[in-house]
């Protein structure tokens, strides 16, 4: 069976980005190899076993075109309300907290970051315990508290 272990992303600025990623989501750096051209930075933190590698190549002067490919990555905290503010007073700009409640019922509770580099960022409140009851066909009352989740719980009680 494979195993995700991490995501890469290239960055501009190696100390700016890292200090963002610390600052909002405690990730440290794990590794970092120079090469002539480009350096990976693997950041990560204890609260999971993946990576986001960043890539800085030495000769880029410019931002990098993220196109309209790119979606977002997305980290869960116990409390995204004290996160919100705790990034807003570190002078961060996190858009507003959602209440994702599409039947009604809130299933997800998150707001968007952007890092330095324009990457769009979930931050999700995380998973509440699974107690997820089915009210008609294909419908799911909150159980799970991000809309991930719930997405997948709705096929499997189907």
């Amino acid at each position: 069976m494979a195993k995700y272990i991490h995501s890469m992303i290239r960055v501009l600025n190696e100390e700016r980005s890292v200090a963002f990623y610390d600052v909002c989501f405690g990730l440290k750096v794990a590794d970092r190899l120079d090469f002539d051209s480009f350096t990976l930075i693997y950041l990560s933190n204890p609260e999971s076993g993946t990576e986001l590698e960043l890539t800085v190549n030495k000769d880029r002067q410019t931002p990098y075109d993220l196109g309209d490919g790119y979606g977002h990555v997305a980290f869960s905290v116990d409390d995204v309300d004290a996160e919100h503010a705790r990034l807003i007073e570190a002078g961060l700009s996190p858009r507003k907290l959602v209440d994702f409640a599409p039947a009604g019922d809130v299933i997800a509770r998150f707001f968007f970051i952007q890092d330095p580099d324009g990457y769009e960022i979930e931050v999700l409140a995380a998973r509440r315990p699974l107690s997820v009851t089915k009210k008609g066909p294909g419908s799911v009352s909150p159980g799970l508290f991000t809309l991930h989740s719930a997405r997948f719980t709705s096929w499997r009680l189907g």
